[in-house]
């Protein structure tokens, strides 16, 4: 289609009045194409909220989940191993990391499950790859163009009522989120966007190109959007605690304040990092899982004030673990499998998985021992009650760790 430059003039008006606040990945691959526009599906009726938490750059698992019964683990980390009378025993075997002593309320109320050997067969230890690996819930050596959650929605669409599938929080991508037809927004700072949103207006041009139509109906969602989230913000209720000033408390003060005022989505994502210790990784490592707990723990404290943690899950996920072995840096590098957190007031805290052994290795690294779209099977089947969703060449079971 060739433009004339009166359309190209509009085109432009409208793409520069389009605040950065709803990501519609899709819009950009067929705008230009000026495809038929497609009708919106339906959205699936469920209320319950999913929060994923990325642990950006491959968090140490061993490090996390401490192995301090096993003496491979202290041969292979003479400078990094922890202590064993500072690990934060949870089972005869496995313990926390001292800086993630905060959880340790969550585990004794039974409302933090921790699942081990997360991984997936052929492992890649790019960082690129893997993280798209686990946002698309591929296998090794299939690449996908949507996000698991975006393919889920589309799948099992969301009640109209709902302003969005998710909400992007931080300086994450979308991820999980990503492609389709997922409208995902981008919320960084409540009051930039309550600013933002209070100068826009509604949309009323009629047009016959079909590429600007594209825009301007993106740009009607837009503003809907945001006059709906506007609202809920300003009526959220006071969360009566204070928050931990580091990046992730501020992101999951956030979290808590929209799910405290009932924003219809079902996903918020968080991201933390960067884990990607390659040097130096004590005090590192040490700050990050002390950030996390500390922002988790408030997070918890301030949805149980609200009566509304029962209908909240909190999920981690990162691209890959550390290797087993330190480095000459003090500091390990990319590896494969590692525990994820699982939390929240319908958990059935535990252990579950078999933790990987630590001299049964391939290639120095960990073998996994649940494949990592078990947790997503668990999200959909158990948290959302939906049917089972093929990832890959096959399903996944899903873990019994929701009541």
């Amino acid at each position: 289609m060739i433009l004339n430059e009166l359309q190209r003039r509009e085109l432009l008006k409208a793409a520069v009045a389009l605040p950065l606040v709803l990501l519609r990945p899709f819009w950009l691959e067929r705008l230009w194409a000026a495809q038929e526009n497609e009708p919106l599906v339906g959205r699936r009726d469920r209320e319950r909220m999913l929060v994923l938490v990325e642990l950006h750059g491959g968090n140490d698992g061993l490090n996390t989940l401490v192995p301090y019964e096993d003496g491979a683990y202290y041969r292979a980390r003479p400078q990094l191993a922890i202590p064993r009378d500072q690990v934060r025993q949870l089972t005869p075997k496995l313990g926390f990391h001292p800086a993630l002593t905060p959880l340790m309320s969550l585990w004794e109320s039974k409302e933090l499950a921790l699942v081990t050997g997360v991984g997936y067969p052929r492992p890649n230890r790019s960082h690129f790859r893997s993280i798209e690996i686990w946002e698309t819930a591929s296998d090794s050596e299939q690449v996908l163009d949507k996000g698991w959650l975006s393919r889920v929605c589309e799948q099992f669409p969301l009640p109209p009522e709902f302003t969005a599938e998710g909400i992007l929080l931080g300086k994450g991508d979308a991820g999980p989120l990503s492609g389709g037809k997922a409208r995902t927004i981008a919320l960084n700072d409540p009051g930039q966007f309550l600013q933002q949103a209070g100068s826009m207006g509604p949309v009323s041009m009629p047009t016959a190109n079909r590429s600007l139509a594209h825009i301007l109906d993106g740009q009607r969602e837009i503003f809907h959007a945001a006059t709906d989230l506007q609202g809920r913000i300003r009526q959220a209720p006071q969360l009566g605690i204070e928050f931990p000033t580091s990046r992730i408390g501020k992101q999951l003060e956030v979290a808590a304040k929209l799910i405290a005022a009932h924003v219809p989505v079902s996903v918020i994502k968080v991201t933390q990092g960067s884990f990607d210790t390659h040097a130096g990784q004590l005090p590192a490592h040490y700050r990050l899982l002390d950030e996390l707990a500390q922002a988790l723990t408030a997070f918890r404290t301030a949805l149980q004030g609200q009566g509304v943690w029962k209908d909240v899950l909190v999920m981690t996920y990162s691209e890959f673990g550390r290797r087993v072995e330190e480095n000459a840096s003090h500091g390990t590098d990319h590896g494969t499998a590692a525990p994820h957190l699982v939390m929240g007031g319908q958990v059935k805290g535990g252990l579950y998985g078999m933790p990987p052994s630590l001299t049964a290795l391939q290639d120095g690294d960990l073998k996994y021992t649940i494949d990592y779209r078990s947790l997503y099977a668990t999200v959909i089947e158990k948290w959302w009650g939906l049917p089972p969703v093929t990832f890959g060449r096959g399903r996944h079971p899903a873990i019994d760790c929701l009541g």
